[in-house]
């Protein structure tokens, strides 16, 4: 019996986190011409604002500075555009029951001969949203946004990772291809 309650409480925990996936969603002004857009700039009012360690604030933003480098932007003191991030997060709490029988019987009822047992699993997780402003620096103007949402870790080893995980994701929204 504790075989199949360690299997049950390994299979929960591999089909939790094998649900890391980030949703991804992103929106943009029709009118704006991103290819105008060469510069960046953190918008430090804002980002004080996000309700997250300094920490974590410092992570996603050298996250972001090697994924808009990466793509061929610069930081500049004088940007074109202005960076934004704000967080959200849900606690998730999943409750699994299950029970099995074993033993001989027929029909319905109480059989002597039958033995099994009642689990319930509860596992908690935290899905966290990051969202990834781009700000017209001369008109100050939100041109565009893009959201991930996804499960986060607590492990402080993993959480540049992930955090890098989430920002990739988002910015390979940006720039838009508009159609």
């Amino acid at each position: 019996m504790r075989t199949i309650k360690l299997l049950s409480v390994l299979f929960i925990t591999a089909l939790v986190s094998s649900c890391s996936s980030i949703r991804i969603a992103s929106d943009y002004d029709d009118a704006a011409d991103f290819s105008r857009y060469k510069t960046y700039a953190f918008f430090k009012e804002g980002i004080d604002k996000a309700e997250i360690s300094d920490l974590d604030k410092k992570r996603i933003m050298r996250a972001i500075d090697a994924e808009m480098q990466r793509k061929g932007f610069a930081k500049s003191e004088n940007p074109d555009m202005l960076i934004n991030l704000f967080t959200r997060s849900n606690e998730q709490v999943n409750v699994n029951n299950w029970g099995y029988n074993y033993g001989w019987g027929w029909g319905w009822g109480w059989n002597p001969w039958m033995w099994g047992g009642n689990y319930t699993t509860v596992n908690t997780s935290t899905e966290g949203t990051l969202y990834i402003d781009i700000i017209d620096a001369a008109k100050k103007d939100l041109v565009w946004q893009g959201i991930g949402t996804g499960v986060l870790t607590l492990d402080r080893e993993k959480k540049q990772e992930r955090i890098n995980e989430f920002v990739t994701e988002i910015l390979k929204e940006y720039p838009p291809q508009k159609k």
